[in-house]
């Protein structure tokens, strides 16, 4: 009689916890005598936050998660009373004449967020540059995982546009390896316009067949080997999408040396938009490793009207991102 008891208490114990959101995410997996079996998976398919909760894992998404997330390389959320903009932590933050700024209100849930606005013909809305593991330009190095070579990463951040958006920017976000001092690149991996409404990504070695950087400088497009560009699903830029936030998560996974086995791929809301894995990113080049991305506002021809977009919980890590309810 006392076991069945102790089973029964211990059952109501985790269903008791997991209703008041404390959850069972990152956690071990709980083994439950025979007979238990039922009610456990009860449990496990309750969320594992309350709603409100939820709200708060994602308006305080670094401070109340990055502990439990030694992957994470950065968290930025907006949440800091001094944001991390003004802190340092990216090597460059432009406001653009404060048309990209962090205010509340604007990020998930009505929390603090980066708003872009661009005026009408306008090309430039400003943008936020990061780097983070080895990297050979002194003034970039902000100390994030300043001794590491990172051949992968995945990074996500938030997007919202206004009601009444209108037309594709340029650019949204690139991942690339710097390798010398005057910016010179290895590769480039660019998410940004496709056709339509849609997003695409589009990769870019600069490594010659000697596995020498051929690029100098940055954006150096006469020497740049452009590997194929692959559109995404989703007319995220289409009126159907406007005044929600989209979940937007990048994969780039450098090739191993003479291979062609490098990855690039992306995710909106958890649904796979496009994927190469048959990439060679860098030939046999090995002296650098992923080390800087750019979140940018950049519209190549102008934005058609005054309008605005908002960035929320940035991202960047070793393993895999998902989105928060």
């Amino acid at each position: 009689m006392f076991a069945g008891t102790t089973k029964t208490l211990a059952l109501l114990l985790i269903l008791i916890l997991t209703v008041a959101g404390w959850g069972f995410a990152d956690q071990p997996e709980v083994s439950v005598p025979a007979g238990g079996s039922d009610l456990l998976l009860a449990v496990q398919r309750t969320p594992p936050e309350s709603p409100t909760n939820l709200r708060i894992l994602r308006v305080n998404e670094c401070s109340n998660r990055q502990s439990a997330h030694p992957e994470w390389i950065f968290c930025d959320d907006f949440e800091q009373a001094t944001p991390l903009v003004a802190q340092g932590r990216y090597y460059e933050y432009a406001s653009q004449n404060g048309n990209f700024v962090p205010l509340d209100g604007v990020g998930t849930n009505g929390s603090r967020g980066m708003r872009a606005k661009w005026q009408q013909g306008a090309i430039n809305a400003g943008n936020l540059k990061l780097a983070f593991g080895r990297i050979p330009i002194s003034y970039m190095d902000k100390g994030i995982r300043s001794i590491d070579d990172f051949r992968e990463i995945y990074y996500r951040l938030y997007l919202k546009n206004q009601i009444g958006w209108q037309g594709n920017p340029a650019k949204l976000s690139r991942a690339t390896v710097f390798t010398k001092d005057d910016w010179s690149q290895a590769m480039i991996a660019h998410i940004w316009n496709g056709s339509g409404d849609r997003l695409a990504m589009d990769p870019v070695r600069c490594v010659d067949n000697n596995d020498q950087v051929k690029c100098s400088g940055y954006n150096d497009f006469s020497n740049m080997d452009w590997l194929g560009s692959k559109n995404g699903q989703s007319p995220i830029f289409s009126s159907t999408y406007t005044d929600q936030w989209l979940c937007i998560e990048t994969h780039v996974k450098l090739n191993d040396p003479g291979q062609s086995n490098g990855i690039f791929e992306f995710w909106i809301d958890g649904q796979m938009e496009a994927r190469s894995d048959t990439l060679n990113f860098v030939r046999n080049y090995t002296d650098y490793g992923i080390n800087a991305v750019f979140f940018e506002n950049y519209w190549n021809s102008g934005s058609p009207k005054d309008q605005e977009r908002y960035f929320d919980n940035i991202i960047v890590s070793t393993k895999r991102i998902g989105c928060l309810p």
